[in-house]
């Protein structure tokens, strides 16, 4: 069948194929799609994705998605210095950032630590977060990387280069352990452990 798909269509089904949660019968399903709207649409989104990259651009203080430089969150004098939220990607900082309750600073680490996938410390942003604490503002450093064993590496590997650099900088961690609404008998070993450790007073 894949000899029959004229070579334009085929060319763009191979280009959305690599993108995320698309194989090439998804991908051919978007590029048909795209084919039935109507031309100026097609047109627009093809003008949206070329200015994406001439329009977006990281954050120079804590490496996220921004038009502008310093992004806005880090550009708002409102917002507390002496926290810093450690975050893996973009899209935890918007998750944590929409529920409003948090009003200190951000920082993009650009990944975890995954040696099986090639990902050691020097594919992170580990000197921006170096540069941030050098400041002399972050008075505490929150880690907010997950609960993987990914994220549990990461936060040892940090936890120890900033303690050894910056031991006045006090060192949290998001609370883990029985989600709301979760019964304890369901929960597995791991999260057990976790919410035993970090039990908190009443």
């Amino acid at each position: 069948m894949r000899n029959h798909i004229p070579e334009p269509l085929k060319a763009l089904v191979d280009q959305l194929a690599r993108l995320p949660g698309l194989g090439p019968k998804s991908a051919l399903r978007v590029a048909m799609t795209l084919l039935k709207w109507p031309v100026a649409e097609t047109r627009r989104l093809g003008q949206g994705i070329h200015d994406l990259r001439d329009n977006l651009h990281l954050c120079s203080r804590c490496g996220g998605l921004s038009a502008q430089d310093p992004c806005t969150i880090c550009a708002d004098t409102q917002r507390e210095r002496d926290t810093l939220c450690l975050v893996a990607e973009w899209d935890s900082l918007l998750a944590l950032d929409q529920g409003g309750f948090y009003h200190g600073q951000y920082m993009i680490l650009g990944g975890l630590l995954a040696p099986l996938e090639r990902v050691d410390a020097d594919c992170l942003d580990m000197n921006r977060l170096l540069a941030r604490l050098a400041e002399g503002e972050v008075r505490e450093l929150i880690l907010a990387l997950g609960a993987t064993i990914e994220a549990e590496n990461t936060a040892s590997y940090v936890r120890r280069m900033v303690r050894e650099q910056y031991p006045h900088v006090r060192i949290t961690r998001l609370a883990q352990g029985i989600p709301l609404g979760a019964e304890v008998k369901y929960m597995d070993k791991e999260t057990l452990r976790q919410s035993l450790q970090f039990r908190q007073n009443i």
